[in-house]
C-alpha cells in the first residue's frame, strides 16, 4: 500500500465517528411553535448542539393533545435520534382521558429528563367586563356566553383543571379545545372566545403588556412572575393543581444513550442563562434524570387516575 493510500485510509477512519456524531437528533414538539414548551425545547436544543457536537433541531407536530408527536416518536428507532418534549398531558392524564392511545404511556417510551414546572393560569379577553374572579363567575351565572372558554387541547390539565373550576364555583363553562396555546390566545384576544385556561408561563407577558387579565393562577403560592394575581384558594375555590414538562425517547434506547442525552438535557435546564429565561416565562427550572422523570411519571399517573375517573370526563379518540 502507498503512503497517500495509507494516509487516505487513516483519515477515513478517524472521520467515521465524526460522522456518526453529527447525525441530526430531532427534538419532537406536539403543540404549535411560538408557546413556552416551545421556546424552552429551542433553548435546550441550542445547549444540546454544543454539549453533543452534533446538529439538534426542533419540529412541531401539532394536534390531537400532543399524541402525533407521541405516535411519532413511538415508531421512531431506538437510536437517541428522536425524542419529545412534552407536558404531562400526554403521558399523566391521556391515558385516562381518551378511550384509546396510539400509545402505552410506560411501555412505549424512556423517561429521558424531567425539565421544568409549571402552574395554570385562568385569563379572560379584554373585550370581557370582569376585572376579577368573583365578577367573572357572576358574568356566566347572568349570561353563559361568558362560559365559552379554551384550553391548548381537550384533555389537558388545564382543561381538567377547568372543570375543577367549574364543579366549585357551580357555574356552566363550555370547553373549545385547540390544537396548542398560540391559536386560543389570538382569539381570546380577537373576542372570539371569553376565556382560557392556561399556564402561567403562556399568559404572564399578556398580562403584563395588557392584551388579558389573568384572574387566578393554579399554585399553593401565587406564581412568582405573576406576584400581583391571587391563587384559586385564596379566593375561596378549594382547588390546586400543577404540571411539568419532560423529555422521553423511544422505547428500548439503549441505557448509556439515554444517559448521554439525559445529561445534555439537565446540563443545559440547569445553565444560568437557559434558567433565567424559563423563569421569566413562567417555569420552574428542574434538570432531574431518568429516575427522576420516571417516579414522578408515575406518582402523577397515580394522583390525577382518580380525580379524573371521579369527574366522568371521558373522550373519544
Amino acid at each position: 500500500m502507498s503512503r497517500i493510500s495509507l494516509l487516505l485510509l487513516l483519515a477515513f477512519s478517524f472521520a467515521l465517528p465524526t460522522a456518526a456524531q453529527e447525525k441530526t437528533v430531532k427534538f419532537l414538539v406536539g403543540f404549535p411553535a411560538g408557546a413556552g414548551l416551545d421556546t424552552m425545547t429551542r433553548l435546550v436544543a441550542d445547549k444540546m448542539r454544543l454539549r453533543l457536537g452534533q446538529p439538534v433541531v426542533v419540529e412541531n407536530r401539532p394536534g390531537a393533545a400532543g399524541q402525533i408527536a407521541m405516535s411519532a416518536l413511538k415508531a421512531a428507532p431506538p437510536d437517541g435520534l428522536t425524542l419529545v418534549m412534552t407536558p404531562l398531558v400526554t403521558v399523566v392524564t391521556a391515558p385516562h382521558v381518551f378511550a384509546k392511545l396510539p400509545y402505552d404511556a410506560f411501555a412505549d417510551f424512556a423517561p429521558v429528563a424531567h425539565t421544568a414546572n409549571f402552574l395554570f393560569a385562568f385569563s379572560v379577553g379584554p373585550a370581557v367586563p370582569a376585572n376579577s374572579l368573583a365578577e367573572y363567575v357572576a358574568l356566566v351565572r347572568k349570561d353563559v356566553k361568558f362560559g365559552n372558554y379554551a384550553s391548548a387541547g381537550a384533555g389537558s390539565l388545564p382543561h381538567f383543571f377547568s372543570l375543577l373550576f367549574a364543579e366549585t364555583a357551580g357555574i356552566p363553562l363550555n370547553h373549545i379545545g385547540y390544537k396548542g396555546t398560540a391559536p386560543a390566545l389570538t382569539d381570546l384576544l380577537g373576542g372570539q372566545i371569553a376565556a382560557f385556561m392556561g399556564t402561567v408561563s403562556d399568559l404572564a407577558n399578556q398580562q403584563k403588556a395588557g392584551r388579558l387579565r389573568v384572574l387566578a393562577t393554579s399554585g399553593a403560592q401565587r406564581a412568582r412572575d405573576l406576584p400581583d394575581v391571587p391563587t384559586f384558594r385564596e379566593l375561596g375555590f378549594n382547588i390546586e393543581g400543577s404540571g411539568w414538562y419532560a423529555a422521553y425517547a423511544p422505547a428500548k434506547t439503549p441505557r448509556e444513550t439515554v444517559d448521554r442525552l439525559a445529561g445534555a438535557i439537565v446540563e443545559a435546564i440547569r445553565s444560568p442563562d437557559v434558567r433565567e429565561k424559563l423563569e421569566a416565562l413562567g417555569m420552574e427550572p428542574t434538570g432531574l434524570g431518568p429516575a427522576e422523570l420516571a417516579r414522578i411519571h408515575k406518582a402523577d399517573y397515580d394522583k390525577w387516575g382518580p380525580v379524573i375517573k371521579a369527574s366522568g370526563f371521558k373522550l373519544e379518540n
